[in-house]
């Protein structure tokens, strides 16, 4: 049996990764801190910490959000990579990090009444204010 592996990185390259299994759909978080980190929404997957291998560590700087969150760039190129609950056994990882096709799809948006003014949903999914 074959065990997927799904590899991604950082624009530059310094930070790479492989997850290992299957990756749950995404959802796109529309909050003001995953905007103003991104630069949009953010688009995440939330994998087992323990399926995850990142090459290049030393090249992540990670930002306490909140007292519960971290979200870690590559401080080379400013890409942003991880959504991490330090206390959480699964961490969030960008889908437009990931290099080979994901086999998954958007399922949900979330925190959508933080949405910026500039843009509108309008692909039929499930829209969570919070």
């Amino acid at each position: 049996m074959t065990t997927t592996k799904r590899k991604g990185s950082c624009l530059c390259g310094a930070v790479s990764f492989v997850v290992t299994g299957d990756l749950k759909p995404p959802d796109a978080c529309h909050c003001v801190q995953c905007r103003k980190h991104s630069g949009h929404y953010f688009a995440s997957t939330d994998v087992p910490k323990s399926a995850l291998e990142v090459t290049g560590e030393e090249n992540i700087s990670w930002y306490h959000s909140s007292a519960k969150v971290r979200r870690g760039f590559c401080f080379r190129c400013g890409s942003s990579l991880f959504f991490d609950p330090p206390a959480r056994d699964w961490i969030g990882i960008a889908m437009g990090a990931f290099d080979t096709p994901t086999s998954t799809h958007l399922a949900m948006h979330i925190f959508v009444s933080e949405k910026g003014d500039y843009y509108d949903i309008a692909d039929g999914l499930p829209q969570n204010p919070r």
